[in-house]
């Protein structure tokens, strides 16, 4: 039995507010329809009244204020569950809390500590049970890449293939370790693709290698800048530019190299 006040329908257990008896699919209709729900087409406010005035625009479908009841609420929302949400979230004041994994910090707190912080990632030890195991990420004043691996009878690095359009040729840097006895190893030249070695004597070279190199397809890191938080880094393409209109290679805030090896 359906009740019905202006725009108002109570129907089968559903409460439906809308013009035109409009009825949201998702609740379906008449017997199968699924109690205890409603629907209302237009904003829905609750709380305060004054919390959302006139004088600012609407601020969303559904807006929620302060309890002002004489118990009073401590929040103006709990969710217990899961939040699937499709869009950005906003807060006044640019920030938000999120209690697990921040120590109830603001997510702009929470990141400025991260920086100062090394960065690690843990993980189940590999060989004793009841253990875990703990690492960090290395730092430097670059944003840098490397290759290893062995060479041996030979006297030419490969490079891989993509680092002529990856990184800067003449910030490459090469460490060597001679395996089995000395070879006296040089690294003769090195290009966008090799790293050409010559040994005393034109002995068999057998060495490990490590090479490293600056990326070229972002700016340089501005190391040391004047602030007080990293919301200061003199690019805002790291913090204050929109997610999809960043880039990072943007010559309007492009800092001298960090490393430069020719």
């Amino acid at each position: 039995m359906a009740h019905i006040v202006d725009e108002m329908m109570i129907d089968r257990g559903q409460l439906r507010v809308s013009g035109e008896n409009k009825i949201p699919t998702v609740l379906k209709t008449g017997p199968k329809n699924i109690k205890h729900c409603a629907y209302i087409q237009g904003c829905l406010q609750v709380g305060a009244v004054n919390d959302f005035t006139p004088a600012s625009p609407q601020k969303g479908t559904v807006m929620i204020g302060k309890d002002i009841s004489p118990v009073g609420a401590l929040n103006a929302l709990a969710v217990k569950g899961n939040i699937h949400q499709t869009g950005k979230l906003f807060t006044s004041t640019g920030d938000a809390i999120f209690a697990i994994g921040t120590g109830g910090l603001t997510l702009s707190a929470r990141f400025s500590a991260a920086d100062a912080r090394p960065k690690p990632f843990d993980l189940k030890h590999p060989s004793k049970e009841g253990w875990r195991l703990r690492h960090a990420c290395i730092e430097g004043p670059e944003v840098g890449v490397y290759c290893r691996g062995r060479l041996k009878n030979q006297k030419v690095i490969k490079l891989p293939h993509y680092w002529k359009d990856l990184v800067h040729i003449d910030s490459i840097s090469v460490q060597l370790q001679a395996i089995g006895a000395h070879q006296d190893i040089i690294v003769k030249r090195w290009d966008d693709e090799n790293v050409y070695l010559q040994s005393q004597g034109g002995l068999p070279i057998n060495c490990f290698y490590h090479i490293y190199a600056e990326r070229k397809d972002i700016n340089p890191l501005i190391v040391e800048y004047e602030g007080d938080t990293f919301n200061d880094y003199p690019d805002p393409n790291h913090h204050i530019i929109p997610e999809k209109e960043r880039n990072y290679n943007d010559e309007k805030y492009r800092g001298d190299r960090n490393t430069i090896t020719l």
